[in-house]
């Protein structure tokens, strides 16, 4: 009898979930990124939620940010991870990681926030369009802001650390954070306007 507690096949269910997964990723890797964001955005929005006070959770609204992960935040950081890496020609020194941070902060953060607040408050919250612009360009600012003080740390630590196949789902991960704190600071612009 082994000890240890584990069971007969020695592989723990985390640990056979892990190698499966890890097995999706490399058969299909866009396809496995793509429900990893989705699935974090989605418990992203629903901590958020949570934390914003909300009795029940709203499912149109969770079903929309895991929408949003699945049909955005994973292709796009398929993508662009891959551009990236291509353009610097998978190179990890110092010089080129800064320029790969340098490129995805002044590309894709500034993209991807915009198009956060405008899907959030037109999609999600289906506010009139007008209402919208007048929001995000209130906002959009400070959350640009806020981003770059926090996503080029992100950025370097997954440049210079994390091989090409896991920084998606890192940036997921963090990103899953990062929506929590949109998803926050949005809801409370929505409760000091109403």
């Amino acid at each position: 009898m082994a000890g240890g507690g584990g069971d007969a096949g020695g592989d723990s269910l985390p640990r056979k979930a892990w190698k499966q997964y890890l097995l999706q990723l490399q058969l299909h890797p866009l396809c496995t990124k793509m429900i990893t964001a989705g699935c974090l955005a989605g418990v992203s929005d629903s901590v958020a939620q949570k934390l914003s006070g909300y009795q029940t959770i709203e499912k149109r609204r969770l079903l929309l940010k895991m929408m949003f992960g699945f049909a955005h935040g994973g292709p796009f950081g398929h993508f662009l991870h891959k551009v990236l890496d291509y353009i610097f020609k998978g190179k990890k020194d110092t010089r080129t990681v800064a320029k790969k941070v340098l490129l995805e902060q002044i590309t894709s953060s500034p993209w991807n926030n915009l198009l956060f607040l405008f899907y959030y408050g037109y999609v999600v919250e289906k506010r009139p369009f007008k209402e919208v612009k007048a929001r995000v360009r209130k906002q959009y600012p400070s959350v640009q802001l806020s981003a770059w003080m926090f996503w080029p740390i992100v950025g370097w630590i997954n440049h210079q650390y994390v091989p090409l196949q896991f920084r998606v789902i890192v940036h997921s991960f963090v990103a899953c954070c990062w929506g929590i704190f949109l998803n926050l600071r949005a809801r409370a612009a929505s409760l000091k306007q109403s």
